[in-house]
């Protein structure tokens, strides 16, 4: 490892982060909605029959990813790799406390990957690939090792959101301060100073995160950290031999939800390539903190996005709905039925309204029938042409995903 390497692997060893936790008690129960496990395959592998029988592989897995993935694919090999003992630490903690006999452990860099001797079907790699000296080595050194028909799941950071956040740790270096708890408390207090207007105070509103002093640290204190626009993001993809999937959640790059799609230049920007749409709702936004995306290889057989609604296949896909998005039915606003909102969204415009008649679509929907069915549920007098925009909408506001794996 070299010397950036070891300052971020003894930074963690100092603060790691996430917090640690004691108990996956809450996980557990959410894990129990076969829905959630469901959900999370088909939006990985539309096209694919759900199965259990998998190798994951969670890399740079922090104090507790690991144990939770291990917990709700009880299936599945879990392998969790980071550069910190402290953080392996606490998921052995998690892993004896919870009997996670599908779980192992190893104290390896992504670079090194390679030494772990077997290919995965899923790559985790969320809030980790940003910190490495060189991000590049890291992405392709992980896609040696995925399948070919393999998804990697990623995370990492978005500049224009974290504009206040780069400007206090310029700040922060010039001050030379570090991590030890009395700076951290001097830090805290001192950002509670911030003038209304600076760019990290509207961050500092909305997460609760930076309460605690791990938080702190790992965002204004970290040895190496850098952010990827949507351009940026997808020409390392290319460089790295990976396609771009989706989003994980796709409504806030989507000209096609929320207020965006009510501006005069709507129809223009839904005329771009998708990769140019993402980069114009980026810039609209302006305030994007992270991009969380899934990627195949480049030599993926079949496409990266495969739901589409032309031709007749799509009266096959079978709408599950998400677990964490939810119905609201009172005081909707008038003409509505209910208003969808999908909590893992970062913004307030992405609601989506229904009328009567998307309802009882809506309500059709039980995780196994099929679009045509519900169609045929739905009764003679169903407007199909709606029902069809109304179906690609759940989809596009992160509603639901598909599961496309019916053949006919």
């Amino acid at each position: 490892m070299n010397d950036a390497g070891d300052k971020v692997r003894a930074f963690y060893e100092r603060m790691p982060y996430p917090p640690p936790l004691d108990t996956l008690d809450e996980h557990r129960d959410l894990y129990k909605n076969s829905d959630r496990r469901r959900a999370q395959f088909h939006l990985l592998w539309p096209t694919e029959p759900m199965r259990g029988n998998q190798e994951i592989l969670v890399a740079g897995c922090g104090t507790s990813q690991a144990a939770r993935y291990a917990m709700r694919e009880p299936e599945a090999r879990i392998t969790a790799i980071d550069i910190s003992e402290v953080s392996l630490r606490h998921t052995l903690d998690l892993k004896e406390k919870y009997k996670l006999e599908n779980l192992e452990i190893q104290r390896l860099a992504i670079e090194d990957v390679a030494e772990i001797g077997r290919p995965f079907d899923q790559i985790v790699c969320t809030g980790v690939l940003h910190h490495l000296p060189d991000p590049d080595a890291g992405l392709r050194a992980l896609r040696e090792v995925l399948t070919q028909e393999g998804a990697m799941n990623i995370m990492v950071y978005a500049p224009y959101g974290r504009a206040g956040i780069y400007m206090m740790q310029e700040y922060c270096r010039l001050l030379g301060l570090g991590s030890s708890d009395e700076e951290l408390q001097d830090l805290s207090t001192t950002l509670k100073a911030l003038s209304v207007d600076h760019p990290l105070r509207s961050l500092l509103r909305g997460a609760t995160d930076f309460d605690h002093t791990e938080a702190l640290a790992d965002a204004l204190l970290h040895p190496l950290d850098r952010a990827y626009t949507v351009p940026q993001l997808y020409e390392w993809l290319e460089r790295c031999d990976m396609s771009f999937g989706r989003w994980v959640e796709q409504a806030p790059y989507s000209p096609q939800c929320g207020t965006i799609a009510k501006t005069p230049h709507a129809a223009k920007l839904t005329a771009l390539p998708l990769p140019a749409q993402h980069t114009a709702v980026e810039l609209f936004r302006g305030n994007i903190v992270k991009h969380k995306f899934i990627v195949f290889r480049d030599d993926r057989i079949g496409p990266c996005q495969p739901i589409t609604f032309v031709g007749e296949q799509w009266r096959n896909y079978v709408p599950i709905r998400l677990p964490w998005a939810i119905s609201i039915r009172e005081r909707v606003p008038s003409g509505s039925a209910a208003v969808l909102i999908n909590r893992a969204h970062p913004f307030t415009d992405l609601i989506l309204l229904i009328n009567k008649f998307e309802d009882r679509l809506l309500d059709a929907i039980n995780g196994k029938r099929t679009l045509g069915e519900i169609l045929r549920v739905a009764g003679k007098d169903c407007d199909e042409r709606e029902a069809l925009d109304f179906f690609k909408r759940l989809w596009q506001y992160d509603q639901v995903v598909f599961d496309a794996s019916l053949k006919v």
